[in-house]
């Protein structure tokens, strides 16, 4: 049986009846000498407490911008935030102060980076990093403090963590690296983490650790949880909603299982079929043709559509909304949606 790490308080916050975040028509934008790069354009999410929300897409989707605007770390400039709302247990999180923002990044929302070795300091104990946030923001001392790091690495499964508290990080893989970050992340107990590539460059054996850790722990202290990745392998048993990406729009939306089964955008079908398969050995691997777009000159129309196999001339001229997809019927799929003109020929293909 498992038990919660002690951190001295207890933070948690009475229930929130609506979603835990709510992003609504969020847009992002770099201002560079080149123009004007539109990062993000028109996105909007929410997440419930205990529940997992995956965002997929190709690098330059938009999913890593949308979560520092979220978590409030862009550089500003030289991004800006021309419209939209990001919203916490209903707070307007763009509306209030830079103290009260501070306090609700890392107490209430938590991010694990990707690149864990970049992200922790080389020159400090990971004991020392870990308890860092028990001496910011409970004001631990730093005996105290490093019992609490000691805890957190038992955790989150490091072995002989009494003994590792005051290793470095570079004495550790890769695999255990991240679950320092994991460690850091849950340290203040938060309401939502956001997982940023939490399983890059980590083998299969490890990715799938990682991964059971984090719902292990999602479960136990009934966490929402965004988490941003390009591999649909990684979240099928883990995610139960997701959201898919492309230049910056979301362009589907579904239940994990039933995006699996029957998509309803031409680019969430071609990143599903380029997952390598068991009953196709041998064979050549699908690529969606062509690049995604540059994000300082995207396309008229529907931005997939210069690589998308059903363009035509309406995808070419105009931006498709994200359609509810239903069944021949006419009954509405919970959840689901498709910014695609032919969203039915796609869920109907085979």
């Amino acid at each position: 049986m498992t038990t919660a790490v002690d951190t001295g308080t207890s933070r948690r916050e009475a229930p929130y009846e609506g979603p835990l975040l709510d992003v609504r028509d969020l847009h992002v934008e770099f201002v560079t000498r080149d123009g004007v790069a539109k990062a993000v354009n028109g996105v909007s999410y929410s997440v419930a407490a205990g529940e997992t929300l995956a965002v997929l897409g190709e690098s330059g989707s938009g999913k890593s911008v949308t979560a520092q605007a979220i978590m409030g770390i862009l550089d500003m400039p030289p991004a800006r935030i021309p419209r939209g709302e990001i919203r916490f247990r209903g707070e307007d999180m763009l509306g209030m102060d830079k103290e009260r923002r501070r306090r609700i990044r890392g107490q209430k929302i938590a991010m694990i980076f990707q690149d864990a070795l970049s992200s922790l300091n080389p020159v400090l104990t990971v004991g020392f990093q870990l308890g860092e946030m028990f001496r910011a923001h409970h004001k631990s001392s730093r005996k105290e403090a490093k019992e609490k790091a000691v805890e957190l690495m038992e955790r989150v499964r490091i072995p002989a963590a009494k003994d590792r508290v005051n290793d470095y990080p570079h004495q550790f893989s890769g695999g255990m690296r991240q679950r320092i970050m994991i460690a850091m992340a849950l340290a203040l107990e938060p309401d939502l983490i956001i997982a940023d590539e939490p399983t890059t460059a980590l083998d299969v054996t490890v990715q799938a650790q990682v991964m059971d850790l984090l719902a292990e722990l999602q479960a136990e202290f009934n966490m929402g949880l965004i988490l941003i990745t390009h591999d649909l392998g990684v979240v099928a048993d883990v995610a139960d909603k997701i959201a898919v990406m492309y230049a910056g729009r979301i362009v589907e939306t579904a239940p994990v299982h039933e995006l699996y089964a029957r998509p309803a955008h031409p680019y969430t079908r071609g990143l599903l079929d380029s997952i390598p398969r068991l009953d196709q050995k041998g064979q050549e691997l699908y690529a969606i043709k062509g690049l995604p777009p540059n994000l300082l000159r995207i396309p008229p129309g529907c931005a997939f559509n210069p690589r998308c196999p059903r363009a035509q001339a309406v995808c070419r001229q105009e931006v498709p909304e994200l359609f509810p997809v239903t069944e021949d019927d006419g009954t509405e799929l919970a959840g689901r949606g498709s910014a695609c003109f032919f969203w039915k020929e796609t869920l109907h293909d085979r």
